[in-house]
């Protein structure tokens, strides 16, 4: 069966990553494109200016929840080496949905899996504390990325350890532990991890974009995002 199918069949039995179906969201749709002319306005390198971005923005929305950015080609990454190294093709592509809520809010697994690993990513502007759990579905394998969570959402975690579906598996860190960003969850899906442990590819150039495009799908259905 197709990934994609899988994908799709799948999505059908999960449940939101920020715990909608205890307590009720509004989400709204955030551009953070580089085509967004509001942005020219705002200093996204400054962690604190860019979350008075969002908190205004889910103000005038009435909303507790922005979302957005699959394959969105950004600007904010510039300030960081870790994506615009002189040495390679600047990586700008954003690969999974971004979920900008307050620190501290849980997360939660949308699906039953097992922990395939996890890591705190400490370059700058990279995920900081990170989970990645691996499911089954169909026969088929895949991965769930959870990224810029909290250092004590690392705590007592093991590889291999399951976790049930509705089970929180973390929160929401700070931009002093998530790699200096306002809080939100980095939520991505993976087919294939390859050799990464702790760890995936968030953000591609363009050059790289039609495979991972293809590895890292949409994961929007999975999130039971109502908005």
């Amino acid at each position: 069966m197709d990934f994609l199918e899988v994908l799709h069949k799948v999505s059908q039995h999960s449940l939101g990553v920020l715990g909608d179906h205890l307590i009720p969201k509004k989400y709204a749709l955030l551009d953070l494109s580089e085509s967004n002319k509001s942005l020219l306005k705002v200093d996204v390198s400054c962690s604190l200016k860019f979350g008075n971005f969002v908190d205004h923005y889910l103000q005038q929305h009435e909303a507790n929840v922005a979302f957005g950015g699959y394959l969105e080609q950004r600007s904010l990454y510039r300030r960081s080496i870790h994506f615009n190294n002189p040495s390679e093709l600047e990586r700008n592509i954003h690969l999974g949905v971004d979920l900008w809520s307050p620190v501290d809010t849980p997360i939660y697994a949308p699906l039953e899996g097992v922990i395939h690993s996890f890591k705190n990513n400490i370059h700058f502007g990279d995920y900081g504390p990170t989970i990645i759990l691996k499911h089954e579905y169909l026969g088929v394998a895949f991965y769930t990325l959870y990224g810029h969570l909290s250092l004590s959402s690392l705590e007592d975690k093991q590889v291999g350890q399951y976790i049930e579906k509705g089970a929180v598996i973390g929160a929401l860190g700070d931009a002093s532990v998530n790699g200096d960003y306002p809080p939100h969850l980095h939520f991505q899906v993976i087919k294939d991890i390859q050799n990464y442990y702790g760890d995936y590819p968030g953000v591609c150039s363009r050059l790289e974009l039609s495979f991972y495009r293809t590895n890292c799908p949409n994961p929007f259905s999975m999130l039971k995002i109502d908005y």
